[in-house]
């Protein structure tokens, strides 16, 4: 049996369905509602918020989790090694929306959009705003998987020099140089924005402390797109407030939604959007392209899966 926790639409369902005819679906809105199939489901397809030790226990028959989304960090990890079940994902799936996300955001402030907007709710004819390009500078990106990969080939339509930063530092695609995390401290000068698509994980939590903040340009603006706990909130915001850094771009928090009364909402310099910086209306669609890749192996029982989670790291 192959359960759905993940809601997903009646013509996704449909086209599974008739995908893999000899196969039993059972399509749940919500683990509330899956959870009474959870003992007989042998593949579980979920957005990785919705487990924990105990339905992971009550899955006795469970061999494959496919989690709808790139985002991990949820999963009850020591529970699913013990029991020796298979983990996907739908990582690279973010990579288009994410790397448009980027390029939208700096515009957003290198052009004054923020500015103009409220120029124009105010039927105010101002042509004195400053403008900046952002062709030709230096972006820096911490993470040099697929969604890094593309912010660096978007990047190079703009003429800029990119540097990524990765565990290992090894050369990854549309990166004109790569350095290892222990490096970027050093590199952190050069760049004029810097991107960072980390996952949460032991090695990136906390990784920008404030000596990294120190370390980079006045006029840098800071883009977080990866996850909230990659730094301390407070940090980002004394960068602001003592102008180490002109602007932060922040889509992940430690607490979600963002409180209302959080100081980030009163800080001019600070972008914060809603943590979609991976939405698209083809999100579905190219996650369940990866779960059909993946189901075709496992009924054929060959194992060329993609995007196998290693669920002793966490990534």
């Amino acid at each position: 049996m192959i359960l759905f926790s993940a809601n997903i639409s009646k013509r996704h369902r449909l086209h599974l369905q008739e995908t893999f005819p000899k196969q039993t679906f059972i399509f749940c809105t919500n683990m509330d509602e899956a959870q009474k199939y959870l003992p007989k489901a042998r593949i579980l397809v979920t957005y990785g918020e919705d487990l924990n030790e105990g339905l992971i226990a009550e899955a006795k028959n469970l061999s494959w989790i496919m989690v709808m989304s790139a985002g991990i960090d949820q999963l009850p990890f020591e529970a699913i090694h013990a029991k020796d079940i298979l983990v996907t994902n739908a990582r690279g799936i973010h990579k288009i929306p994410m790397g448009e996300y980027v390029i939208a955001m700096l515009l957003q402030v290198y052009r004054q959009a923020k500015v103009l907007m409220e120029n124009e709710a105010d039927h105010i004819w101002d042509r004195s705003v400053k403008m900046k390009e952002i062709s030709g500078r230096t972006m820096l990106i911490a993470g040099t998987g697929a969604i890094g990969q593309e912010v660096a080939r978007l990047a190079k339509a703009f003429q800029m020099k990119t540097y990524g930063i990765s565990r290992s530092g090894t050369n990854v695609k549309h990166f004109d140089a790569n350095y290892s995390t222990e490096q970027m401290i050093d590199v952190l000068p050069k760049a004029d924005f810097v991107i960072s698509v980390l996952p949460s994980t032991k090695e990136t939590k906390n990784l920008f402390s404030r000596q990294h903040f120190q370390k980079m340009k006045e006029t840098a603006i800071f883009l977080n797109m990866g996850r909230g706990d990659v730094v301390r909130e407070e940090t980002v915001l004394q960068a602001i407030q003592d102008g180490e850094i002109a602007h932060a771009v922040l889509d992940v928090f430690k607490e979600e939604p963002l409180p209302e009364d959080h100081p980030f909402w009163k800080e001019e310099n600070i972008t914060v959007t809603p943590h979609f910086s991976g939405m698209s209306s083809m999100y579905v669609t190219r996650s369940l392209e990866i779960f059909i890749h993946n189901l075709k192996q496992y009924v054929a029982q060959k194992d060329e899966f993609i995007n196998i989670i290693d669920v002793t790291r966490g990534y």
